[in-house]
Order: structure tokens, then C-alpha cells, then sequence
């Protein structure tokens, strides 16, 4: 662990612009915990809830139709519903979000997504980051990693998973996602290499604890 970072970083990103490859790359040069989709999974897992839930309602805000998920109910800490064997998405939220102030607590870290901002907004000792990019390097992105096979598919793919997360965002927050009132930093990743982005937020920590 890094002991002169103290900073909780949240990363908000659009589909295909190297979010989630920043935040690990922060977690490695800062010496902190890093959780993403995957890991928080498991951090749910840990915590008793049912880790198909949270793939499941992945960043997807809720569906009015979709009837009840199944819930673990080993654990009376995430019992969110009382006595019913069945959780809606509200409650999902919230059991995410206590996971999330979970893995804070715990000490410096970064969090990929999962309005992790919001959830920790009443911490001092946040840094929300947004990371985008243009369509083109987007899409030139998610067919590199095996995404799409196509430019097309590519940028459906993106439209279609930043729609989700944008109305995932907005739903269960007062603020908008991508915009930039709603983070500290927003950066364009086709700007400037992993490294250098790495570098700058490293400095912006470094300065705003002066």
C-alpha cells in the first residue's frame, strides 16, 4: 500500500476508451486495491450476495417488467427485503453500494464504475474521473480487444453499453453521466498514452492535498 495516497478513485468511462485499463494502471502505480466488474463480483460474493445478481444488472438501470431476481439470504447484513426470497433492482442498488462503501473503507483504492461516485459521495477523500474518447478510437479499441469484427458492430456495441450505463447513472443519481460537473476530471484517453494520463491524475492528487 502506498502511504502517501489516501485518495478513493472512482472511473466513470464510455465503451472502448481504455477505462478500465487506466484504473488498473492507477491502482499499479499508486500501490492501492483495485476492483472492477470482476472483482466486485467477487467482493459481493464475499459479502453473501448472489454474484449472478450483480452480472446480471450490470450498470443497467431498472426494468419495471422484469419481474424479481433471486436472492442469497445466507447473510442478514444484505436481507434488504426482510423476510422475501426475492430482490428488486432498488434494493440491488443498494446492496452495491454498501459494497462499494465496503471496499472503501478498507483503505485507498480505484473503482471502475457502478456510480461508485455517488455512492461515496460523502467521503472527502474522492476522486471521480471520466474517461472518454472519440467514436474512432472507440471503436478502433473495441475491435483490437475482440469486441466486435466489425467497425459497425463496433459502434453499436458502444452506443448500445454507453446507453445502459448512462441511464443506469442517471437514474440512481442526481447527477448525468459523462458530464463534466459530475467528476473532478474528465480526460480524453486518445490524447496521451496510458502512462502519461497515469502521471497527470497522479499529480492532480498530489496537488489537490497540498
Amino acid at each position: 500500500m502506498n502511504k502517501n495516497c489516501n485518495a478513493r478513485i472512482t472511473i466513470g468511462r464510455q465503451f472502448g476508451s481504455g477505462g478500465r485499463q487506466i484504473g488498473r494502471a492507477i491502482a499499479d502505480a499508486l500501490g492501492i486495491d483495485y476492483y472492477d466488474k470482476n472483482l466486485m463480483t467477487e467482493a459481493a460474493r464475499h459479502a453473501g450476495l448472489n454474484p449472478a445478481l450483480f452480472e446480471q444488472k450490470d450498470e443497467k438501470a431498472p426494468s419495471f417488467f422484469s419481474g424479481l431476481l433471486s436472492y442469497n439470504m445466507g447473510y442478514s447484513a444484505y436481507n434488504l427485503l426482510g423476510s422475501t426470497s426475492s430482490i428488486t433492482d432498488d434494493a440491488l442498488y443498494r446492496a452495491q453500494t454498501e459494497v462499494i462503501r465496503s471496499l472503501a473503507e478498507k483503505g485507498p483504492c480505484v473503482i471502475v464504475g457502478r456510480s461508485a461516485d455517488y455512492a461515496l459521495r460523502d467521503r472527502d477523500d474522492v476522486v471521480n474521473i471520466f474517461i472518454h474518447a472519440p467514436i474512432e478510437e472507440r471503436i478502433k479499441r473495441i475491435m483490437e480487444r475482440g469486441d466486435a469484427s466489425t467497425p459497425e458492430q463496433a459502434r453499436q456495441l458502444a452506443e448500445k453499453t454507453n446507453k445502459l450505463r448512462a441511464g443506469y447513472y442517471n437514474f440512481y443519481t442526481d447527477k448525468r453521466w459523462g458530464k463534466a460537473e459530475s467528476y473532478d476530471l474528465t480526460l480524453d484517453s486518445s490524447l496521451m498514452s496510458t502512462e502519461d494520463i497515469v502521471e497527470l491524475i497522479k499529480k492532480y492528487i498530489e496537488l489537490r492535498n497540498k
